[in-house]
């Protein structure tokens, strides 16, 4: 069947192709014969229940600086297209917030991937608290004696901020190392909602693993290796990504997760696992997926597609109450 389909995202024009997993998305939306419009989420408007965006038709090629041809934006109601991708980056905030609320108006008419509400009540560094069992030792506090205790108790730690992405500002912080002082001020300067403090995991050297789950199930994965003299594997930060298959334990995280993102109508997540715990579920962009494809993987774009359009078919199966 021939969708119309509207990519929420960052400007088309300035991202890198090789390794966009949005941009992945959109070849093979084309390749089906699907219509593909494009907007940022700046452009959005709610006026009432009516959702709009100022859209432009683009056509997609896999050439690196010729990559997108655009047309002249257009109005169009949201709630007359039949997915939306909802694809722009972090950071989590009350920007993308706001944007998971307007696109909710309509997702009872239009499939939006992921659920606009399931990514808003399912922060990364939060969501995966659901699963303890499955994660290093975690404390989400801005409270310095709760921190301090941690850190007694675990000896070197992580702190991240609870909503940061691609591996800006994670420290690691030794049992006495003497910077926590002015780690902690800085922190609570900079940001206001809680943190992440994590056990550091001594493992991190050998790699953080990016597993893709489609509808639940896990479909490819890379191991990404942090830079000598680093402990963050985001490839923005230098790490180096690798091939990579699931280990039992991984196989046995992906089980135990994958009825819940099911449950929640999360098509498409990443999740991260070092040395055999989960540490993040990513629900509002995840990559990878080009990543897998150009490490000699599967094309995973191609069941990717084939689930949003077995869940658009299963909904319109459904008389509507």
């Amino acid at each position: 069947m021939a969708l119309t389909v509207a990519v929420q995202m960052d400007p088309i024009q300035s991202i890198r192709i090789a390794g966009d997993t949005t941009f992945g998305l959109m070849l093979e939306a084309q390749r089906r014969g699907h219509t593909l419009f494009t907007y940022t989420p700046d452009r959005l408007s709610l006026q009432g229940r009516r959702v709009t965006a100022h859209a432009m038709p683009v056509t997609v090629q896999d050439v690196e600086g010729a990559h997108a041809t655009l047309q002249a934006p257009e109005r169009i109601d949201l709630a007359e297209v039949d997915v939306v991708l909802m694809r722009q980056d972090p950071p989590f905030d009350m920007a993308y917030v706001t944007a998971t609320h307007m696109l909710e108006t309509i997702a009872s008419r239009t499939l939006v991937v992921n659920d606009p509400a399931e990514v808003r009540n399912a922060p990364e560094k939060l969501f995966v608290l659901d699963f303890p069992d499955l994660m290093p030792p975690t404390l989400i506090s801005r409270d310095r004696a709760e921190i301090e205790a941690f850190r007694a108790e675990h000896g070197t730690i992580v702190m991240k901020p609870l909503h940061g992405h691609g591996g800006a500002a994670v420290f690691r912080v030794s049992e006495d190392d003497p910077n926590f002082g002015s780690m902690f001020d800085l922190f609570a300067a900079t940001f206001r909602e809680q943190w992440v403090v994590q056990r550091f995991l001594e493992r991190i050297t050998e790699g953080d693993k990016r597993i893709i789950l489609v509808e639940g199930e896990p479909m490819g994965a890379i191991n990404r290796v942090p830079a000598k003299g680093d402990i963050r594997s985001n490839m923005v930060r230098g790490g180096a990504a690798g091939a990579s298959d699931l280990t039992e334990r991984e196989r046995e995280i992906c089980a135990r997760i994958g009825p819940e993102l099911r449950r929640r109508g999360l098509i498409l997540v990443g999740i991260d696992v070092i040395d055999g715990h989960l540490t993040e579920i990513n629900v509002t962009s995840p990559t990878g997926v080009r990543t897998i494809k150009r490490l000699g993987g599967p094309d995973l774009t191609g069941p990717i597609w084939d689930a949003i359009e077995a869940r658009l078919a299963a909904r319109r199966s459904t008389p509507q109450g």
